[in-house]
């Protein structure tokens, strides 16, 4: 295939979600010819028996093969360090190193408002969103150092570059994800590996639609009027889709997007973001 990412070895975390960006951020970075790994949680339990993601994970491997790719599927709890890196090792045995690396894999148990977080909300938020992030850098790091270089986008959200209320250790951990992707961009990008993050906005996914149903409750108004209010401040006046989030993914993860590093890049129809 005639395309910079043709042959490109990518690990895509979290895409397990039939709606979800990491699904469509596999299918993109396939259809540019590179090699995928896709992991969740629980796509195989260790005594053989079927997790709850295994016919969603299988069906996206099955559709990446019928584009002519290849896919391998891991499960990794994102929060197990061992996971991580028995995932990295066998993909560096078997492939020969690791060029691109999606963190996508995310949790908004810390979405809450600030005086209902617990905890244990606090510790998974950070667990998931920022120390598996973390973790999993840090496995394909060495490979890509080995390589010459590569390539490694984190999932933000705008979350991470303002705030919305209700949505306390998420916000936080977000903030986290943009400081990680700016401490690799500066320590590693003089040996060619970029490290970026996009952030999107309200994209129509199952955990916005969880979101916008929760906070319908709360303002005891409808699931409509409460996305009617979202969106009011989107100049396009809609949510985002994945496979829009995963056209800038696929770019920031070729050539084209050598000079960007240590960004973080807002994908959110216009959505005023900070204070």
């Amino acid at each position: 295939m005639d395309s910079p990412l043709a042959n490109k070895v990518a690990i895509v975390t979290g895409t397990s979600s039939p709606t979800g960006i990491g699904r469509a951020t596999a299918l993109e970075l396939a259809r540019h010819g590179a090699s995928l790994i896709i992991t969740d949680l629980a796509v195989e339990g260790a005594d053989g028996s079927v997790g709850t993601n295994a016919a969603p994970m299988r069906e996206l491997a099955s559709e990446i093969r019928a584009l002519g790719g290849t896919c391998a599927v891991f499960d990794v709890d994102v929060t197990d360090r061992l996971a991580i890196n028995r995932c990295v090792e066998q993909v560096v045995n078997e492939h020969g190193g690791v060029d691109i690396l999606v963190n996508n894999a995310g949790s908004t148990v810390g979405a809450l408002p600030f005086l209902d977080i617990e905890s244990t909300h606090w510790d998974l938020s950070f667990r998931i969103n920022l120390k598996g992030t973390a973790e999993f850098c840090q496995a394909v790091i060495p490979s890509m150092l080995s390589r010459g270089g590569g390539s490694i986008i984190n999932n933000a959200s705008t979350a991470g570059l303002g705030a919305e209320a209700g949505f306390g250790a998420y916000n936080a951990t977000k903030h986290a994800v943009v400081g990680l992707t700016k401490t690799i961009a500066a320590e590693f990008g003089p040996n060619g590996i970029t490290c970026n993050a996009v952030c999107p906005g309200y994209i129509a996914t199952d955990m916005h639609t969880e979101a916008t149903k929760r906070l319908a409750t709360e303002a005891g108004v409808s699931v409509e009027e409460m996305a009617r209010r979202r969106y009011e401040g989107v100049a396009a006046r809609r949510a985002g889709t994945p496979a829009e989030v995963a056209a800038l993914i696929a770019f920031l993860a070729g050539p084209g997007a050598r000079y960007i590093n240590g960004s973080a890049i807002p994908i959110s129809g216009g959505t005023p973001v900070g204070l």
